[in-house]
This record gives structure tokens, C-alpha cells and sequence, in this order.
């Protein structure tokens, strides 16, 4: 047999649901059969969902996993299935598990653990140390997963170069950041040129925690040319003919190819190359679901109208608004949460968490607290109005004046000033936390924080006060990419942000006249400042010398964003959308007296 049926099942688990995940996978396998397909791959982890993390020291954790490793035996009747989970032998592994004829046949051990940015797998998984090649009716495929691949020496080209795997399989859970499916594209062609091998690339979409998977799984051949891919961001089965005979053609003509393989039973061998011959023995309870007949090259499921991802997805904020969407409603989904409130300002802030909100779970869903001050201006009112009105969001108003006064009142006993100082400022603000707590706790609706990754960088955000939520959608974008986000957003959908919140001056109007720039750089400025050095961990001497900012300013926001570490650890957790988000991603002491 040289066509291989095969189905890659782009699916969105939840943590620790492992009767959910099975449900999951039992349908998609349902899907395949119906196919005749003669093998489907989940990612990694599908069963156990990803990342586990401390969930892997508990042994109920570990004793579920393995009754439910159990179940998906059974689920191999039709067909051969590959899920990634977890394995116990001396050590926790993370696995790729080759089920057929109701057993498990093998697993394949992750072998390269990533320890860096938001992964810790060093932390918890015992690294594999063989490769495994399936020899299924004479087709040799060959098994790794994530970040397997991104070494261009193994264990993908060991499997195939010397090991004669025609077609590799990579199951993933490969998180997103702006960009990253481009750069994972390029990656993967590479590896399937280097490889002389078809690429089979599996991963999770869905949101869990901070982290958006995007999905974008993908099959090349051996040439390194697209066949065939998921759609981004959402779930998606991509069935698939695959002929393998046109590898082993463009091997013959490859003198390259034939000088790098010795003799494959010498090979496995001396790689540590364990081979598992696997037939397809469709049985009579199998045969009503053939499927229809096998042809080269031929789709026959896959929601992706497009192999170019730039037909897929319009540009950057195209991208970046699906993976806020996509995170935001399984946060609210997965957490058992239905509907959101926040505090509408006028700003662009609150109202691209309104739109992110409104396309994640229903604008019927959400509703905008307008909540003015004596300082608040007509115009935001008036902003925030048109928003509810142009998003067909519910709004209530509830003025501040007499509960500050109040505090005022109450305070100036033991206060010595007057003026309206940063106390009084953040007396506001967190009035205003404490009104959308209370209608959580009354509503049993969830908070929208509506900061952004330029405020929270340098501590311009008040603690239990515009901080408070249980969500910060917008957390890892930048101020100059908000604006940007809003203008596309306007032209996709008919200008349903207020002009005017584009085009005024930012202001937290928490005093007369008081503008963002009082307290701040320009924000074209300050985002380039804070993008040095946070994501390209540049120091002070660089990032005044050699890109030339401000002395002056350069000091002030670095000291900012060192001395407001202690803020950002009491914020609610938001989408990492940039590749280096303030959560897992950046840890930094909290006491910590180093200044560069």
C-alpha cells in the first residue's frame, strides 16, 4: 500500500476534562472511520489537555490519564489512532501513543523539553531517548513531537535520514505569538526538504490560561511543497490521500539522499531505531465504512479554502484580533462563565474589550458600566453611549461623585491637602473596581480589566481599581498596536468604534486637564522603549546609545517598569499574544535591588 488515508484532527481540549477530551476524540475518530481513513493524530497532550503543569505531581491525575488511555484502546478497531498524553514508567513522559486493533501498539517519548519562555517541561518530564518508525503495510512513518522538530539533526532526520520514514508525523501543542505561524510554516518546509520526507504537523487550537493555540496544522511533501492545512484558530479535521510511492521516487533521484542511507536494517540499529510493523487489517464490522476510493493527492475534508495563509488571515491585526477572540471565549467557556461586564470609559481601551468580548461570547452577553466623575467629559459619556449602541451591548450608568465625596468626606479628617493628588486619583479608579466587583458577585458575571501592556509595563494602572477583573484581554498589547487594532476593526466592521475615541487625546480623567502624556512619553516612543527592554532584553546603555532614545527618558521608564514588578503580580492573567508576555513568560523578582 502506497496511499495512506490519513486525518489530522485539529482539536481544542481543556485541561484536566479527560471525559470532555475522550468525547473529543471519540467523534473525530467517528469522523475518520466514516472516511476509511487509515489513521487520524491529535496533538499533543489531547488527552490530558496542555499544560498540565502541577497536575502531573498528583496521582489521581495520573491514575485518570491511564484509565482513560484505556478507553481510546477501544476506539482502534477501524483505524490506527495516535494521541499525545502522558506516560508513567519511572518518570513522567510526555508520549505520543499508537493505538490499533483495540491495543496499544507503541509510544514515542518526547525527546527535546523545552524550558524557556512559557514551557517547563524540564520541570516535570523524563526525556525519550529512541526513535520509533511505523511500518504500516510497507509505509514507514516516523513519530516526534513539537519541539522534536525545530532541531534540524533529530529526531526527524535520523527517522527518515538514515531511517527511511517516508512520512513524518509531529503532533504539537505550539502556542501563539504575532508572527508565529509564519515562522512555523518556513520551519516546517525546511525540515521536510532536509528530510526527504512528507511532514505531517498536528496542533491544538484553542485558548487555556494566557495561551492561544492557533492551530495551522499542515501537510507538506517531501519536496517541501503545501498540501494541505487546517484553518487557523478554530477546530478542524483535514482528511488526506497521501502518496508515498512519490517519495520513495524523488529518494531514487536524490544522489544525495542514497549517499546519507546505509542499509536500513543497519541504520536502525546503530540509531536506535526501533521499527513496528503495523497492518491495516480492516474487519468485517469495519467494512460498511470504506469511504469513498482512495486517490492521490486528493482532499476530502479540511475547512481552509486557501493554502496560502495570507488568503486566510488579512494581516498582523487580522491575526492578532482572531487569537484575542479565540482566547477570550474559552477563558469565559472553559471556566464556566457566560457573560462579561466592564467599564466603559471613551477610551480605546474599553472599547476594544467591549468589540473582543461582544465577537467572543455575544454582545447580548456583555454589559458596559458607564461610570462618570466630576472629571469625566461629555464627549466620553457620549463615546461610550454610541459604542453600546453601535455593539447592541447593555449599559447602565452609575455615577461616582457622591460615593467620592464621601470618601473625601471621610478621609479628610486625617488627610493635610486638598488638592487632587495621585490618592484622590486612585480613590476613583478604585471606586470603580469596587462597582464591577460588586455586580460579579451579584451577577455572577466576570470583569474585564482594560489595561493594556504599555500602562501595565510602568505601573499607569491602579491596584484593586482599573486592575481588578478576572481577565485582561488586551494585557500583552501595546498602546501604538491598540489604536492600530481599532482601526482595522472599523473597517471590517462598518466603524463600530466611536470616531472620536481614535482621534482625542488619551486620558484617564482623574483630574481637570489631565492627559496620559502628563505622566508619560508619547506612546509611539514609550512602546519601542518597553519593547527593548522587555522583549529583546536590551539594557539602559544600549537602548540610549545604540537606538539613540532620550537619556532621561530611558531612565524614567525603565525605573517604572522595574519598580512596578510587585503591580503586574496582582493583575489578572491576559492573552500572551507578543513572544515576550509579562505572566510565565517574564519572571522577575519582586525584591530585587539590581539597576542597569
Amino acid at each position: 500500500m502506497s496511499i495512506l488515508r490519513i486525518c489530522a484532527a485539529q482539536v481544542n481540549p481543556i485541561v484536566g476534562d479527560f471525559e470532555g477530551n475522550f468525547k473529543i476524540i471519540n467523534n473525530a475518530v467517528n469522523i475518520a472511520s466514516g472516511y476509511g481513513c487509515d489513521i487520524i493524530v491529535f496533538p499533543e497532550l489531547t488527552l490530558t489537555g496542555y499544560p498540565p503543569e502541577d497536575l502531573l505531581l498528583k496521582p489521581s491525575f495520573l491514575q485518570t490519564n491511564l484509565k482513560y488511555i484505556e478507553k481510546l484502546r477501544e476506539l482502534s478497531e477501524c483505524l490506527i489512532v495516535i494521541c499525545g498524553s502522558v506516560r508513567e514508567s519511572n518518570g513522567i513522559f510526555n508520549s505520543a501513543f499508537v493505538f490499533s486493533d483495540k491495543k496499544v501498539i507503541t509510544f514515542y517519548d518526547k525527546q527535546n523539553l523545552p524550558g524557556y519562555s512559557v514551557f517547563d517541561e524540564e520541570s516535570y518530564f523524563q526525556k525519550g531517548n529512541s526513535n520509533k518508525i511505523l511500518d504500516i503495510d510497507g509505509c514507514l512513518v516516523g513519530l516526534s513531537i513539537c519541539e522534536d522538530i525545530c532541531y534540524a539533526e533529530e529526531p526527524a532526520k535520523i527517522q527518515s535520514v538514515p531511517g527511511g520514514a517516508e512520512l513524518i508525523i509531529n503532533i504539537a501543542a505550539s502556542p501563539y505569538y504575532i508572527g508565529k505561524p509564519a515562522e512555523r510554516e518556513k520551519m516546517l518546509h525546511a525540515r521536510a526538504v532536509d528530510s526527504r520526507a512528507c511532514m505531517l504537523y498536528v496542533n491544538l487550537t484553542g485558548g487555556q490560561d494566557e495561551l492561544v493555540f492557533d492551530g495551522n496544522s499542515m501537510l507538506f511533501d517531501a519536496g517541501g511543497t503545501l498540501l494541505a492545512r487546517c484553518r487557523p484558530f478554530e477546530e478542524d479535521l483535514l482528511i488526506y490521500d497521501l502518496d508515498l510511492e512519490e517519495v520513495k521516487s524523488l529518494r531514487l533521484k536524490d544522489p544525495g539522499y542514497k549517499m546519507q542511507r546505509p542499509e536500513l536494517l543497519n541504520a536502525w540499529e546503530d540509531y536506535n531505531i526501533e521499527v513496528i510493523k503495523i497492518p491495516i487489517n480492516r474487519k468485517i464490522s469495519c467494512s460498511d465504512i470504506a469511504g469513498p476510493p482512495k486517490s492521490s493527492g486528493k482532499k476530502l475534508a479540511g475547512n481552509a479554502e486557501s493554502l496560502d495563509y495570507k488568503e486566510l488571515i488579512a494581516c498582523e491585526e487580522d491575526e492578532i484580533l482572531k487569537a484575542l477572540v479565540l482566547g477570550t471565549r474559552d477563558y469565559f467557556h472553559k471556566n464556566g462563565f457566560n457573560k462579561a461586564v466592564l467599564g466603559l470609559s471613551g477610551g480605546v481601551d474599553s472599547a476594544i474589550c467591549a468589540v473582543i468580548a461582544s465577537l467572543a461570547i455575544g454582545s447580548e452577553n456583555v454589559t458596559g458600566v458607564l461610570m462618570p466623575s466630576p472629571f469625566s467629559s461629555k464627549s466620553s459619556i457620549d463615546d461610550s453611549l454610541d459604542l453600546a449602541a453601535n455593539l447592541k451591548i447593555s449599559h447602565v450608568e452609575i455615577p461616582v461623585s457622591e460615593i467620592y465625596d464621601a470618601y473625601l468626606k471621610t478621609l479628610n479628617k486625617i488627610f493635610s491637602s486638598d488638592d487632587i493628588n495621585l490618592t484622590k486619583e486612585n480613590i476613583q479608579a478604585r471606586i470603580r473596581g469596587n462597582i464591577l466587583m460588586a455586580m460579579s458577585n451579584e451577577f455572577g458575571w466576570l470583569v474585564l480589566s482594560t489595561g493594556n501592556k504599555s500602562e501595565t509595563s510602568v505601573g499607569y494602572c491602579t491596584l484593586y481599581g482599573d486592575m481588578a477583573g478576572g481577565l485582561s484581554p488586551i494585557k500583552d498589547i501595546y498602546k501604538t498596536k491598540v489604536y492600530k487594532l481599532c482601526e482595522f476593526i472599523n473597517k471590517k466592521f462598518n466603524d463600530i468604534i466611536p470616531e472620536n475615541t481614535l482621534t482625542k487625546v488619551p486620558s484617564a480623567e482623574l483630574k481637570p486637564g489631565q492627559t496620559d502624556q502628563d505622566s508619560l512619553p508619547p506612546y509611539d516612543l514609550l512602546d519601542r522603549i518597553i519593547k527593548s527592554y522587555i522583549e529583546d532584553d536590551m539594557d539602559y546603555d544600549y537602548i540610549r546609545d545604540v537606538l539613540g532614545f532620550p537619556e532621561e527618558i530611558v531612565k524614567k521608564v525603565i525605573r517604572l517598569i522595574d519598580m512596578n514588578e510587585y503591580k503586574r503580580r496582582q493583575s489578572s492573567p491576559g492573552i500572551k499574544i507578543t513572544q515576550r508576555a509579562f505572566g510565565k513568560d517574564r519572571r522577575f523578582p519582586i525584591t530585587n535591588k539590581f539597576r542597569n
